[in-house]
């Protein structure tokens, strides 16, 4: 089983903040108290000399989470129940039911409202939809979200016209902030598409004499510090883009104790665009190293390029920036590259079987973990933002969400919801979104970025052809895996001037 939470990392994520003590949940409250509960008295947020709370049925928590005039959930609580509630029911069902319950908890339908009842309702309720737009702002892009968000406000503002003005300034800081979000995941689709459309093998035919125009990443940028600083503006950007929702929504199934047939998003409604444009750009980091290399006719250039490469991966991890070091290891160890005997038998790979130690997977990557722990500690107490980068490897960071929902969405044999695990998920996502905050100090290099999501790449065929071309094949199977592959680039080639040709 992957680990989830480090011992470093024992913050949580708020809209506001950062709570250092989220309490473990609490075992299922007692229905006659559940009228007035105190002040911050839910499964978040235990008393002292009260049982830890492990689990509960989803209408309870539903309950905890609803305000009343005498108590407002913890933030920590709104946060870790919003993120893993949608694993069994949608946001906007879960606000119909939150909506309702204060309806007739406040007697919201009632002619004359209790104004001063009413009055230490409104502003709770007011936060806690407040909060729900800060942190899971997509949520609220279905017209459904924002119509139940006025309604609810239009029944209390009889009482205090000030909730008709707060409720606009709420507004239109979201619908800032869904522009944004949606100008960033246009400027991926066009990233995308770009990096798509540069995968290109006809180059691999002409390796003794390639076009003029062809670049290499050695003419781009021959400083591997540099490099790895503009790496870590891709992953920062990207990180930046990601919603904690995505690392839920990716794995929701259909909850079985639900009597619809589907599950609580469509694959339409999932809305991971983000998090797996992220995982693109980290294959695309692979091919490309691996492209490079492969690349160049000479073993020395070929050489060159390896070493290049390993000083760019040493600068990414003294920096924290895992993802791209592990891309750049992944795209040296692919086969094409790594059956180049002699082109590594000419490089220094000293420092570059150090950094594939820090990565290796043996013992569940416990070296890797240790580096991020390390990273991490160097984050909480830094004395500049270049100090403050984490960029943990990602795969693996999917990896152990991934068990995380799965601990989550399993109910426990008497229906309820175990909560303690929607808590290890809220760490771990609140972990993460910590580090997707912190901006990136380096200044940008336009023409570096560029190629990095624009140069050619070889697809898997291509490197091996490439691979080939440069140190020819040494058993029977990859000689015919050598002659097949030339004879398929031959055809393609022919189709494609046929293709121009008309």
């Amino acid at each position: 089983m992957p680990q989830t939470v480090f011992p470093a990392a024992g913050t949580m994520f708020t809209p506001s903040g950062f709570s250092p003590h989220l309490a473990s949940t609490c075992s299922e409250a007692d229905p006659e108290e559940e009228e007035g509960p105190e002040e911050a008295r839910g499964p978040g947020a235990c008393a002292a000399d009260g049982p830890p709370i492990t689990s509960a049925s989803l209408d309870t928590l539903i309950q905890h989470l609803v305000p009343t005039a005498d108590y407002y959930p913890e933030k920590a609580y709104v946060f870790t129940f919003l993120l893993s509630a949608r694993l069994f029911i949608s946001p906007p069902e879960l606000l119909v039911r939150l909506c309702d319950t204060c309806i007739k908890q406040q007697q919201l339908d009632q002619s004359p409202l209790d104004t001063a009842k009413v009055r230490k309702f409104g502003p709770k309720i007011l936060q806690l939809l407040t909060e729900w737009t800060e942190t899971f702002p997509t949520d609220f892009r279905e017209e459904k979200m924002v119509g139940l968000f006025k309604d609810i406000i239009h029944r209390i503002a009889p009482c205090d016209e000030a909730y008709w003005k707060t409720l606009n300034q709420v507004l239109q800081t979201l619908n800032q902030k869904l522009a944004a979000i949606a100008q960033g995941e246009e400027s991926i689709v066009k990233v995308n598409a770009s990096s798509v459309s540069s995968i290109s093998d006809k180059l691999v035919g002409f390796k003794t004499k390639p076009p003029p125009i062809q670049k290499d990443i050695l003419s781009i940028c021959n400083d591997p510090y540099t490099l790895a600083q503009q790496l870590t503006h891709v992953e920062l950007e990207h990180l930046s883009h990601i919603g904690p929702e995505e690392f839920v929504q990716a794995f929701v199934q259909k909850d079985p104790l639900d009597s619809t047939q589907q599950p609580c998003f469509s694959e339409q409604k999932k809305k991971t665009t983000n998090l797996e444009a992220y995982v693109r750009w980290f294959n695309r980091l692979c091919y490309l190293v691996a492209t490079e290399i492969c690349m160049p006719a000479k073993k020395k250039q070929r050489a060159q390029v390896i070493e290049f490469f390993i000083d760019v991966a040493r600068e990414c991890f003294n920096i924290g920036n895992f993802n791209s070091l592990m891309a750049i290891i992944s795209g040296m160890n692919m086969s094409p590259v790594s059956r180049l005997k002699k082109t590594w038998g000419k490089a220094k790979t000293a420092k570059f079987f150090i950094l594939e130690h820090q990565m290796d997977p043996t013992g569940n990557f416990y070296n890797y973990r240790t580096a991020l722990r390390g990273a991490v500690h160097r984050s909480q107490t830094a004395n500049s933002i270049r100090e403050k980068i984490v960029i943990p490897f990602f795969s693996l960071l999917i990896k152990d969400i991934y068990f995380l929902n799965e601990g989550c969405a399993n109910r426990l044999p008497n229906g309820h919801v175990h909560f303690a695990k929607f808590v290890e998920l809220a760490r771990q996502v609140g972990e993460f979104m910590t580090w997707k905050q912190i901006e990136c100090p380096f200044e940008t290099d336009r023409s570096i970025l560029h190629y990095l999501h624009t140069a050619p790449i070889f697809s898997e065929d291509g490197l091996y052809l490439a691979s080939y071309e440069s140190e020819s094949p040494e058993n029977q199977v990859e000689k015919d895996r050598w002659k097949a592959l030339r004879s398929n680039i031959l055809v393609k080639t022919k189709e494609l001037k046929e293709h121009h040709g008309s």
